[in-house]
């Protein structure tokens, strides 16, 4: 994350205790495992990935990254029967169709805001006072009704000036694919009351302590009609001069099988906003890096795409104000059930929403609590010499991840630990690699978010 020594201050100031009484918008047990050379096949250019023999060789006393006993206990606190009840919950009301924000009762959006407003204040009692509720409101006219909608967000101040700002989000509201009113039935069981559940899980586990970096997690409206509640949020964090760090969006996570009866409870896409050195791309790399060495059963594909072809998502958003943002998305979409009523519970599966649950909270306990990256880094090159990689080191810092991406390459496919803030390579040559990047590893073996990419000259 950017440092930036005023933001806490700044957000303090926005979401302190005396902003409580007021609406803010005013309008609109896992092994560790070892860091390697990895096998992951390239996408555009078919280099070899070395093998650790041709890595420099680190002391064999390195902490590496890894899953520790505090990780553990915060991926052990998301709990099955939550998440089931929050999908259940949602596809309960029957619609969470924009147009059905004013009904009263058990039924329409209305009542879905009610309920994640509901969760929200549970979490934030429970917090003591760790965890800030606020609402967004925007005016929405949509098919000739004129409606308020709202953004539900909690915000978790960070105890570190410069410490960055993480948001996760996911939305809420549900459609139909041909008519769109409010009398039709809309579970939205997995489009997107399964992004929705793991969201209130990630605030509650979150909210249970401070953290490094501060945290805001919204329940975001209006994505079905043009992704407007991300757009006026987006717009409503800028105004109050709040600049994000990474945006990580939740959306359609909850099921592993397809279409025709395939099952996938292994794997889960992550999409970026291009080109290849935006503050998106960088960013889907860094958490396929921390997937790698932080989820020991959860592969993330990146692709080179913001989206699927055709589809959105409030991660775009955030990308195109220019913050770096991701859409975590389940591999085997079943897309004769979005949209459609056959979106219902029937078709989530609980171990593999735990799973890609508990793999994002692993994404953002890395950037809310691990050591920032390095800063100063330099690679000298001298005639006759190794090149040298320094940098400035990190306090409490007890090793180093160096993660390298190949000419063309989509992902950060080689890494190894390194113990001291200097290592002398003939490996960091253009010819090799293209872009590196590193992380500082604390004690417990949890790594923080990687530096910006490097190029290698």
């Amino acid at each position: 994350m950017r440092s930036r020594p005023w933001i806490v201050w700044f957000i303090f100031a926005v979401f302190g205790l005396a902003t409580l009484a007021c609406n803010l918008s005013g309008s609109p047990e896992p092994p560790t495992l070892v860091p390697r050379a990895t096998d992951t096949p390239l996408p555009t250019i078919g280099y070899a990935t070395l093998s650790p023999q041709e890595l420099p060789q680190q002391q064999p006393s390195v902490i590496v990254p890894g899953v520790g006993s505090d990780l553990t206990s915060l991926l052990n606190q998301i709990e099955s029967d939550r998440l089931l009840i929050h999908v259940d919950a949602l596809q309960g009301f029957q619609t969470r169709y924009v147009n059905t924000m004013n009904e009263t009762g058990n039924r329409g959006l209305g009542a879905a805001y009610r309920y994640v407003r509901e969760q929200f204040d549970a979490i934030a009692q429970r917090s003591s006072g760790n965890f800030i509720v606020q609402e967004h409101t925007f005016p929405l006219t949509w098919d000739g009704v004129d409606t308020i909608q709202r953004n539900v967000f909690g915000y978790i101040p960070g105890r570190d000036i410069g410490g960055g700002v993480l948001v996760i989000g996911a939305h809420y509201d549900s459609i139909m694919r041909v008519q769109a009113d409010s009398m039709t039935y809309a579970p939205g069981a997995n489009d997107n009351a399964s992004g929705m559940a793991g969201l209130i899980e990630i605030a509650r586990v979150l909210a249970s302590r401070p953290h490094r970096a501060s945290i805001i997690v919204v329940a975001l409206g209006a994505e079905e009609i043009g992704r407007v509640g991300s757009i006026e949020f987006v717009k409503f964090l800028q105004s109050r001069g709040i600049a994000v760090d990474a945006m990580l969006n939740m959306d359609i996570i909850g099921s592993s099988t397809g279409p025709n009866g395939e099952v996938d409870d292994r794997t889960m896409r992550v999409f970026s906003a291009g080109p290849d050195n935006s503050p998106s791309r960088q960013l889907a790399r860094a958490i396929n890096l921390i997937d790698q060495n932080m989820v020991p059963n959860m592969e993330l594909l990146i692709q080179d795409t913001v989206d699927r072809q055709g589809r959105y998502g409030d991660h775009m958003s955030f990308s195109e104000a220019g913050f770096a943002a991701v859409r975590f998305v389940e591999t085997l979409e079943d897309r004769d059930r979005q949209h459609t009523a056959q979106d219902t519970l029937d078709d989530i599966q609980i171990n593999y929403l735990m799973k890609t649950t508990q793999t994002v909270l692993t994404v953002a306990v890395v950037f809310a609590d691990g050591l920032p990256p390095p800063r100063n880094i330099s690679l000298r090159q001298t005639e006759g010499a190794k090149p040298n990689l320094i940098w400035e080191p990190i306090p409490n810092a007890t090793s180093y991840l160096i993660g390298l991406r190949r000419p063309g390459g989509l992902i950060i496919d080689t890494y190894f630990p390194w113990p001291t803030n200097s290592v002398e390579w003939e490996g960091f040559t253009s010819s090799l690699f293209g872009t590196l990047v590193i992380s500082s590893v604390d004690s417990s073996g949890l790594m923080g978010p990687p530096s910006v990419e490097i190029t290698i000259p």
